[in-house]
């Protein structure tokens, strides 16, 4: 899940510095189980995916759009976070251990996850999108780019998805910004890459004379990963996510990351 393209991007967007158990301000040990005004929330997640999550040199505290949610969720239930970086491929392991009561790190919901951890509602919609020039009036979705000429990045399943299209002239390049840079300069008509990585290409640079468009042609549901036996705690974070998304806190967490409406 953790495709090749976000690193690249974060070279172009973020100046990162990984640290293992770092931005926690203080935060009590894991598995105390309370925070010094209370209940204690210990949050796992793989801080290498901007900007979801990250951490750059002007800030100790984790950086991004989940790291944003999962506090405002926290203090909305009453608790108190800590964060752990934690590699991705140990996340599931951690709750199933309870050295970690969630996990919140870009996690696709699916069958065989479900199988092993509860999941939240949904809380991001991912997928592949497009970034076409301000001005294109030809491109609305993705069967338009037939005939047309697509910046993709290499190695990525932009390009093995894009391929399958058919009729499209495809140029890859190594970085999303090289796309950007193409598009821009008007060599190519649109740019397919993931959604998160568009959004924020557009949002965190200032980009201007482009647009990001809404047909998305992969679609796949990011949540929140929980133990088990812990449907408590998972009612307790969809009626927060509920609420969120009704008071508006969500969209402006979202704007912070993405700009626009959100999914």
């Amino acid at each position: 899940m953790k495709k090749v393209f976000a690193f690249c991007v974060l070279l172009a967007f973020a100046a990162m510095a990984f640290a293992g158990c770092g931005g926690n301000s203080g935060a009590p040990a894991a598995g105390s189980g309370e925070g010094s005004g209370g209940k204690l929330l210990r949050v796992g997640s793989a801080i290498d995916f901007a900007p979801f999550e990250f951490q750059d040199e002007s800030n100790k505290e984790y950086q991004g759009f989940d790291m944003d949610l999962i506090r405002a969720l926290a203090k909305d239930m009453g608790y108190e976070v800590e964060i752990q970086n934690i590699g991705f491929d140990g996340l599931i392991p951690a709750i199933q251990a309870k050295n970690i009561d969630i996990m919140i790190s870009g996690v696709t919901i699916n069958e065989e996850r479900k199988e092993r951890v509860l999941f939240s509602d949904p809380y991001y919609q991912a997928g592949l999108s497009m970034i076409v020039r301000e001005d294109n009036q030809d491109i609305h979705k993705f069967q338009d780019l037939k005939g047309k000429k697509v910046a993709v990045q290499i190695g990525t399943t932009s390009s093995a998805e894009v391929h399958k299209l058919g009729g499209v002239e495809i140029k890859e390049f190594n970085t999303p910004p090289d796309c950007f840079m193409e598009l821009k300069a008007g060599g190519v008509d649109a740019v397919v890459n993931d959604r998160p990585v568009n959004d924020y290409y557009i949002t965190k640079s200032g980009a201007t004379g482009v647009k990001a468009l809404p047909d998305l042609l992969t679609a796949e549901d990011y949540g929140i990963a929980i133990h088990k036996d812990n449907k408590e705690l998972q009612a307790k974070l969809n009626a927060s996510l509920k609420k969120l998304k009704e008071n508006g806190e969500y969209q402006k967490i979202y704007d912070k990351w993405f700009g626009g409406a959100s999914k």
